[in-house]
């Protein structure tokens, strides 16, 4: 993982006079009126005799989302060039956060290559300004013979006039802690399926385990099939590279509640005999991005010291078409004893799911959260950046309300009661599938409700578009893996720990 080192200062007009940046990051707001300077631009604009928005405008510049920039500075600073990024426009409430982490993500893409950048935009919200920064900065180049320009190496951030230092320091470490977990789930998404599959992620998820004194426990396919886990065995019995089943955990002294997590790890999803289209069957190595977010999570669960007990259960298999793969028509028996008829083998998640979701019931947690690229479904109704959030009703809202938050997006929908009907079997207790198109997040998210312990505060996240970005780079999120919703299970955890 390489990412930039980063600083802060406390005195923003003294430290800006000797800076020995290359680069001044500031921020551009788009006004009524014409382009405007944000917070923190003030040092820099003095140079100019209060002239840089005007410089700007001329420059074309219009404050608008994701906009950049530069401007030689003529050795009106130490800096050689002052970079705007744009904020977009100023709500009511003034800049948000995730305006600041989107300006922020520009900037460091813009940087890429820079040795030394002094970013102002950590005066409006420096969590966000930091976060930004170090996930605008990622670029997977593992499988590259030329790797470019690197991560710009080094940031000053201004501090924040509210707070003290020892505040700044604690915000600072914390996001970089949250982003660099972030980076951990982009990064397992975007290792490619010959090089990522079930034992290869357990090998990857035990060695960070181990360097944070993690729980870690693998389940092969022996005892798998000793422990009757039916669903994850059914959907990994077509490959050669056989499933497991990970529980990683955090335990600290004093825990006041027990989270668990499941993430779906389908390494590689073909569809099975129920075979995909070949256009885009290549963004299918992305099914396991779910796994990936909460590894990730746990991991930074025990990095911030949250005195909660988080304990990830994450089935892992490759859903592949072969002699030995399960059929449609076929019925599994699940772990704890029901049995699901199998209508498409390309409803794999759910099923790899519902083992895990009874397995992390046996441990009576307080919440479950779980998520998963679980269906196309998901997109369709709410496109490719905003994730659907179901569940027990109360839990269901505040986890949506806090991923709005965190800038990653959720939105809470239904579980209607009449579409439990359509996944009723002329065989088992349940199909995996309903007869028809319609609502297929919503029956996904019902048949997962199966398997929950009842009584249990639970929610399921669907990311199917968030998790992986096929188009051009935004903000801080480049193409592939985004590492969603790991911020966001980060801010429900720190919620739980904080109000119960």
């Amino acid at each position: 993982m390489t990412v930039p080192k980063l600083a802060l200062t406390e005195n923003a007009e003294a430290a800006l006079a000797k800076t020995r940046a290359d680069v001044v990051v500031i921020g551009a707001l788009q006004g009524e009126d014409g382009l405007a300077l944000a917070a923190g631009s003030s040092v820099a604009d003095a140079a100019f005799d209060g002239k840089l928005a005007e410089v700007l405008g001329t420059l074309g510049a219009s404050g608008k989302a994701d906009e950049v920039v530069k401007v030689p500075t003529l050795g009106k600073l130490s800096a050689g060039v002052v970079l705007a990024v744009g904020l977009g426009k100023a709500g009511a409430d003034g800049v948000t956060a995730e305006q600041v982490r989107r300006a922020a993500g520009a900037a460091a893409r813009a940087l890429s290559g820079t040795d030394r950048a002094f970013v102002t935009l950590s005066a409006i919200d420096l969590q966000a300004a930091v976060e930004g920064t170090v996930l605008g900065a990622y670029n997977f180049t593992e499988y590259r013979s030329e790797k470019g320009d690197g991560p710009v190496a080094k940031v000053d951030f201004v501090s924040p006039e509210e707070g003290t230092a020892k505040d700044h320091k604690a915000t600072l470490k914390a996001a970089t802690l949250i982003a660099e977990s972030v980076i951990i789930a982009r990064d397992l998404i975007n290792t490619p399926p010959n090089d990522l599959f079930p034992a290869s992620f357990a090998d990857r998820a035990k060695t960070l385990a181990e360097a944070n004194n993690l729980d870690f426990e693998v389940l092969d396919e022996k005892a798998l099939k000793r422990k009757g886990f039916g669903g994850i065995l059914g959907v990994g019995g077509g490959s050669s590279r056989q499933p497991r089943l990970l529980r990683i955990a955090y335990k600290p002294a004093k825990a006041s509640k027990k989270v668990a997590l499941v993430g779906k790890g389908i390494t590689f999803d073909s569809g099975g005999i129920s075979i995909k289209p070949a256009a885009n069957m290549d963004h299918m190595t992305s099914d396991m991005s779910g796994a990936a977010a909460v590894l990730a999570s746990v991991v930074l669960a025990a990095k911030l010291k949250y005195p909660l007990e988080v304990v990830a259960h994450i089935p892992l298999a490759e859903n592949l078409p072969s002699a030995t793969s399960y059929r449609p028509g076929d019925v599994l028996s699940m772990y704890g004893g029901k049995t699901v008829e199998v209508l498409n083998t390309d409803a794999e998640g759910r099923l790899v799911l519902a083992d895990a979701i009874v397995r992390a019931g046996e441990e009576n947690p307080d919440y479950l959260i779980e998520t998963s690229t679980l269906t196309g479904a998901q997109v369709v109704a709410l496109g490719n950046r905003t994730a659907g959030v179901m569940g027990s009703d109360e839990f269901r809202d505040r986890i949506a309300s806090i991923a709005q938050a965190t800038g990653e997006g959720g939105w809470a929908m239904p579980l209607p009661e009449e579409l439990r009907a359509d996944l009723d079997s002329r065989l088992a207790d349940l199909a995996n599938v309903t007869g028809h198109r319609w609502g297929g997040m919503l029956a996904a998210g019902i048949f997962l409700r199966e398997f929950v312990t009842e009584g249990l505060p639970w929610a399921h996240i669907d990311i199917a578009g968030p998790s992986f970005n096929t188009a051009g780079a935004w903000g801080y999120t480049g193409k592939g893996g985004t590492g969603v919703p790991v911020r966001t299970i980060a801010a429900v955890l720190a919620d739980i720990a904080a109000n119960g």
